[in-house]
């Protein structure tokens, strides 16, 4: 009768339990596709998210020059706000009328608590604000739609043809659409010019009718749904008023505007002022683009940039992709239009091919270690060992991936890092079941009981050798500040390739070994 070992450790037993389990091979099949499927699923980006806490206070003080801002808000405020707890930075910006307050939080610091203390901050103080200064304007910092990951610029093709207010209402139109989009943050446009009607006052006939600009802005304000803004600078003796926006249908509404009564005669806009139907002329902000076409260096135009941000935790790529598209869909009719753009910023395409090329450079590796293994130990221990592989990493992705993580360069790091470390586990159990089918001891001894024996074996060194090198990572989950946030994938997922390494081990190693190695004869020695 032949004696049945009897095992001491875990591993002993979880070879055991798998070695003739039917559901061992599903097992294994199962986590093959649960990794690439995550793999597929996961939100891919270049870099790390790394959680940034900030904001910005803006406070205006109508009338105050900019020394009084500082000394009334800025400054007291700055010393307020140093009273947070998890303030790194501070600086405030005084100009005339406004002043401004950024805070930076230290990096790690919970987002949406740290907004929440800042505005409770400000709020407890508004007391302390001077008369007549306006409601304080708190607005946080989110890095997370803040960044753009696709812009787009658009330009027109022919400047005579195309004006800046047309432009502006097409890509505003194709703006509209990606609303729909999912895990669409936010776009913004920048370098447009909108339309508006615009008011060149001549100060010399406001001054024959005894007028003065008070009374032109209160009989726009009639007009306007606030107060126009103001520009002091004067061209050839006239002054022009800006921002009537969307108030009035036709120029001539403004023009019949009656600003003042002199003698039982009424005193027209138009007597006093020019009125035109054209761009917001006060927005000096202006986007200029050059582009080589057919290797030659074409000349600057004006225009208009499209960025899309996403939203935290989504697939850059699969959003860009999306984006594309819609605007591809509406090329003919940009073409039409006159407008052509260029694509001068895709992160999702840079993310997509940052990963896409660790994956392969992953992929390499695993052929790499199966060469060597194939050449040091035979080509059936090899290629137990490089079966064993991707179920590791499978293990590890899926985890990383229901844990909420996402896919870039140190996530991938993370796992080449690992890669030569996980294939240990296994590699000392096939070792020791290989030695054990060639003892002569074992030669009365059956296939299982010696696949078992040979797996409990280095079971208790195997376990203290993987908990060591876990530990030599946890020290790396407490580094703070930006090296701290950007490198915590690594002691988050290198951990988990190795205890999966550890279960892969000594669950499917004895359980291929079964289905390819074989039981050598051994001769009887003379």
């Amino acid at each position: 009768m032949i004696k049945r070992y009897k095992e001491r450790y875990l591993a002993g037993y979880l070879a055991r339990v798998f070695l003739h389990n039917p559901l061992t091979m599903v097992i294994g099949v199962t986590l093959i596709v649960l990794g690439i499927v995550a793999l597929l699923m996961m939100p891919r980006e270049e870099d790390p998210q790394i959680s940034i806490s900030g904001g910005t206070i803006i406070i205006s003080l109508p009338g105050a020059s900019a020394d009084e801002v500082e000394k009334v808000i800025v400054k007291p405020l700055e010393r307020r706000i140093k009273e947070i707890k998890g303030v790194e930075h501070i600086y405030g910006v005084s100009s005339d009328s406004v002043g401004i307050v950024n805070v930076m939080y230290y990096i790690g610091e919970n987002r949406e608590a740290s907004n929440l203390k800042l505005y409770d901050k400000v709020m407890q103080n508004m007391d302390q604000l001077p008369q007549g200064a306006l409601q304080p304007l708190v607005r946080p910092f989110d890095i997370d739609i803040d960044i753009p990951v696709l812009s787009i610029a658009f330009y027109a093709k022919d400047a005579l043809h195309v004006k800046n207010v047309e432009l502006y209402k097409k890509i505003e139109e194709l703006r509209n659409e990606f609303g729909n989009i999912p895990n669409v943050a936010k776009t913004e446009l920048k370098g447009e010019f909108k339309e508006q009607f615009n008011v060149e006052v001549d100060l010399g006939k406001l001054a024959s009718f005894g007028l003065s600009m008070g009374q032109i802005a209160q009989s726009l304000k009639s007009l306007s749904s606030s107060v126009p803004n103001i520009n002091n600078k004067t061209n050839d003796g006239k002054l022009v008023i800006f921002g009537i926006k969307n108030a009035i249908e036709k120029v001539e509404d403004i023009e019949n505007l009656i600003v003042s009564r002199s003698f039982g005669s009424s005193i027209y806009l138009r007597d006093v002022a020019k009125i035109t139907q054209s761009y917001d002329i006060q927005n000096l902000k202006s986007a200029e683009i050059s582009y080589r076409e057919n290797g030659i260096l074409g000349e600057a135009r004006e225009q208009i940039t499209l960025s899309v941000s996403k939203l935290k935790g989504s697939n850059a790529v699969v959003i860009a992709e999306d984006v594309l598209k819609r605007v591809e869909a509406h090329k003919a009719s940009l073409d039409k239009a006159g407008i052509g753009y260029i694509v001068t910023r895709n992160y999702g395409e840079r993310a997509n091919s940052a990963v896409n090329e660790l994956v392969f450079h992953l992929l390499i590796s695993v052929v790499i270690i199966a060469l060597l293994l194939i050449v040091v130990l035979g080509w059936r221990e090899g290629l137990i060992v490089t079966l064993t592989v991707p179920a590791i990493l499978a293990i590890t992705i899926f985890i990383a991936y229901i844990s909420g993580q996402t896919i870039n360069r140190i996530t991938l790091f993370a796992f080449l890092l690992s890669l030569g470390l996980l294939v240990d586990d296994v590699i000392v159990v096939i070792e020791n079941i290989h030695r054990h089918l060639h003892d002569k001891a074992s030669k009365d001894k059956e296939m299982d009981e010696i696949l078992i024996e040979a797996t409990d074996e280095i079971g208790a060194p195997t376990n203290i050798a993987t908990i060591a090198i876990i530990l030599t990572m946890v020290p790396m989950a407490f580094v703070g500040q930006m090296m701290g946030e950007f490198m915590k994938p690594i002691p988050l997922n290198v951990p988990v390739a190795l205890l999966s390494s550890l279960l892969i081990a000594y669950i499917f190693t004895p359980f291929l070994a079964r289905k390819f190695l074989k039981k050598p004869n051994h001769k009887e020695e003379v």
